[in-house]
C-alpha cells in the first residue's frame, strides 16, 4: 500500500510518491524526466522533452475556456540530495523512503525533495483532472535548478503562448513572491609569486567563530565576512609593520556563502614579533566590539609557523590594498519592499595560488543595471591593482512590476480559499522566474507554494494540509482565468 495514500489531495500525493520512487538529484534527472513524459503519454497530452531533460506538456482549454489566455504552470524536477552518515541509500540509484504522520511528510534519513517535487505533483494532478475548469495550460518542468538553473537557461520558450507564469517553487504558505535577485559571479585574479624569505618570522593568523550564512538570505544581518575582515587585518598590520609579506590568505568554499573562517599566513620583520602578537590581540578586541551584536563569537588569533616563502612587499601591498577597497555586503535597499536587500555582493572564496591571489565574488540585484554597476566597480578596483575579473554564472533578476493582473488574481484566489489576505514579498535569492521573464516578453509572474521546512537537509518536511490548501488556490486561480 502506498505510504501517502491517506493524504489529501489524494492524486497529488499519489503523483508525489511516484516521483519520489526514482532518483532525481541535480544532474541525474533522466529517469524522472522520462517519468513525466510517461505521465503525458498516459494522459494523451502533447509534450516535448529536450536534450537536457526539460519537459513541456500542453493541455487544451476545458469547455467554455477556449478563448482564455494560456497559463504556464512551472516547477523543477531536480532535488538536492543529502543523507545522514548512517544512511546506506545510494541516492544516485535509489528512490526515497517516505514517512508521514498525517500532518507532515518526510523521508527516512534523507532530504525529501519537496523542493520542488510537490509542485510537479500538483501540476500533473491538474493535467489529469478533466473535471477542473481551466484555460489552455502549458506545464513546464525544468532540470538542475538547484545547481545553477541550467534547465531554465537551456529551455526553448518559442512555442510557449502563455503570458502568465505560476511558479510553484516557494516554501511559505500565504506568501506570494513577486521579485527576486539576479546574480553574477566574478572570478578575480591579482598577480604575485612567492619568493624566499629574507629572515622574517612566519605567522599563521586564524579568524573564526563567525556565523556565516547564505549571501541571498542573510547578507542584510551585518555578519562579518571572514575573507573581507582578514584582508582588513592584514592591511592594518602592514601599515603598522612595514615590510610585512603575505604568504597566504584562504577562506570559503562557495561564492554564495558568507565566509565564516579564514586563515592567513604572513612574514613579519625580525624583532617585531612581540609587537605583532600584541597587535593581533588588540585587533581581536576591536573586532569583538564591532561585531558584538551580530557575530559575537568572532575570534582573531596568531601563532608562529614555518614558511617556505612569501609574496614580496610590493605584491603584498597591492593585494591588500585591493582587498581593503573591495566592497562587501549590502549596497542598496529596495524602495518598493522596506527591509529587502536590492543589491549586494559577497567575497565568497579567496586563496593564494602559485601565480597570485584568486577570489570569487557573488553579486546579486533585482535590478540588472545595479548588478552591472557593482560588477563595474569591482573590475575598476581590480584594474587599478593590475588584476582581472572574469564573469560567469550570470542569471537575470526579476524586477518588481508595480502593475500585475496575475498578482491580483492570485491574491483573490487565495482570499477565496483561505478567507485570509496573502502577503506580497520579494526575495534576494534567485528564482527561475527571472529567466522566464527574460525569454518571454510581456510575461506576468507570481511564485508561491505549500509550507516546506528545512529544505536541502535531512530534516526537510512538507505540510500535507498546506499542500491541500495551496492546490485549491491554484485550482481556484485557473477557474477564474476565463
Amino acid at each position: 500500500m502506498a505510504v501517502l495514500s491517506n493524504l489529501k489531495p489524494q492524486k497529488v500525493f499519489e503523483y508525489f510518491e511516484k516521483l519520489c520512487s526514482v532518483p532525481h538529484g541535480s544532474g541525474n534527472t533522466r529517469q524522472i524526466s522520462d517519468l513525466c513524459v510517461s505521465f503525458a503519454r498516459e494522459l494523451g497530452l502533447r509534450y516535448r522533452q529536450d536534450e537536457v531533460n526539460n519537459v513541456v506538456i500542453w493541455k487544451e482549454a476545458s469547455p467554455g475556456y477556449e478563448g482564455a489566455a494560456a497559463v504556464i504552470l512551472q516547477g523543477h524536477i531536480d532535488m538536492v540530495c543529502v543523507k545522514t552518515e548512517d544512511c546506506p541509500k545510494d541516492m544516485a540509484k535509489e528512490g526515497l523512503d517516505l514517512i508521514t504522520d498525517g500532518e507532515w511528510v518526510w523521508a527516512d534519513r534523507t532530504s525529501l525533495g519537496g523542493d520542488n517535487g510537490i509542485a510537479v505533483a500538483m501540476i500533473l494532478t491538474i493535467l489529469a483532472d478533466d473535471s477542473l475548469p481551466h484555460p489552455p495550460l502549458e506545464a513546464v518542468f525544468t532540470v538542475d535548478e538547484e545547481t545553477g538553473m541550467d534547465g531554465a537557461f537551456a529551455l526553448d520558450c518559442s512555442d510557449l503562448k502563455g503570458r502568465k507564469l505560476v511558479n510553484l517553487d516557494s516554501e511559505e504558505e500565504g506568501v506570494f513572491t513577486v521579485s527576486c535577485a539576479g546574480g553574477l559571479v566574478l572570478d578575480c585574479f591579482l598577480p604575485g609569486k612567492r619568493e624566499e624569505l629574507a629572515g622574517e618570522t612566519g605567522y599563521v593568523l586564524t579568524l573564526e567563530g563567525l556565523l556565516g550564512g547564505h549571501s541571498g538570505a542573510e547578507i542584510h544581518k551585518g555578519r562579518a565576512s571572514a575573507n573581507q575582515v582578514m584582508g582588513r587585518v592584514l592591511y592594518s598590520a602592514m601599515e603598522r609593520f612595514p615590510g610585512l609579506r603575505l604568504a597566504d590568505i584562504r577562506g570559503g568554499r562557495f561564492d554564495n556563502v558568507i565566509c565564516p573562517k579564514n586563515q592567513a599566513k604572513a612574514a613579519v620583520p625580525v624583532g617585531s614579533e612581540a609587537a605583532f602578537e600584541a597587535f593581533v590581540r588588540e585587533f581581536d578586541g576591536i573586532l569583538k566590539n564591532e561585531y558584538a551584536g551580530c557575530d559575537g563569537g568572532i575570534t582573531l588569533t596568531c601563532a608562529r609557523t614555518a614558511l617556505d616563502g612569501a609574496l614580496p612587499p610590493e605584491a603584498t601591498a597591492n593585494i591588500l590594498r585591493v582587498l581593503l577597497a573591495m566592497p562587501q555586503g549590502v549596497q542598496a535597499m529596495s524602495a518598493d519592499f522596506p527591509g529587502l536587500v536590492q543589491t549586494s555582493l559577497n567575497l565568497g572564496t579567496v586563496g593564494v595560488e602559485e601565480d597570485g591571489l584568486r577570489f570569487a565574488l557573488s553579486i546579486r540585484s533585482c535590478i540588472a543595471s545595479q548588478k552591472d554597476m557593482v560588477a563595474q566597480r569591482v573590475e575598476a578596483i581590480l584594474a587599478l591593482g593590475g588584476g582581472t575579473a572574469v564573469p560567469k554564472s550570470a542569471y537575470p533578476g526579476w524586477q518588481y512590476a508595480r502593475q500585475s493582473v496575475l498578482r491580483e488574481d492570485v491574491l483573490a484566489a487565495h482570499r477565496a480559499v483561505s478567507g485570509q489576505e496573502g502577503r506580497i514579498e520579494a526575495t534576494h535569492g534567485g528564482l527561475e522566474c527571472g529567466l522566464f521573464l527574460e525569454k518571454i516578453p510581456g510575461l506576468d509572474a507570481v511564485s508561491f507554494g505549500p509550507e516546506l521546512h528545512d529544505v536541502h537537509s535531512v530534516k526537510e518536511r512538507l505540510s500535507a494540509p498546506s499542500t491541500l490548501r495551496v492546490y485549491e488556490v491554484v485550482c481556484e486561480l485557473l477557474r477564474r482565468s476565463k
